[in-house]
């Protein structure tokens, strides 16, 4: 199960990496993610891609103001997007423990982001994650 959330939370990550790039159908990207990354959690991947962009902005605004020097667009897309879902996992979910939520956003961090990706991460979901 746990692998599978790791890859649900991958092919997330995509979609919303890929929609700040072009104008696509978040559902269709998910679909097409999922069936690249193999055995996902289909209706977990659903739900946090549904909520992240729900609550888009104000994720946004939360994720910014505990990176007071780095504004949105000029975080790497991979690290924003990553703290887009750890945020509202923190923040609005209620299935993975703070932990896990944030151990989990580092590790994405770390193999898709840049080199600081994994501590840039770290540090701005701590700072929520104690806020909350």
């Amino acid at each position: 199960m746990a692998r599978k959330r790791h890859l649900s939370r991958i092919a997330v990550m995509q979609v919303l990496f890929e929609r700040d790039t072009r104008d696509i159908d978040p559902e269709k990207a998910l679909a097409r993610d999922a069936s690249e990354l193999g055995q996902i959690d289909m209706e977990f991947a659903c739900a946090l891609l549904k909520g992240v962009l729900e609550k888009e902005q104000d994720l946004k605004d939360i994720v910014q103001k505990d990176a007071p020097e780095w504004s949105l667009d000029r975080m790497d897309p991979i690290s924003r997007a990553t703290l887009l879902i750890g945020a509202y996992e923190l923040l609005f979910g209620d299935d993975a423990p703070p932990a896990v939520v944030m151990n989990e956003a580092i590790e994405i961090a770390k193999e898709y982001g840049s080199v600081e990706s994994g501590k840039f991460v770290n540090g701005v979901l701590n700072a929520i994650a104690h806020e909350s």
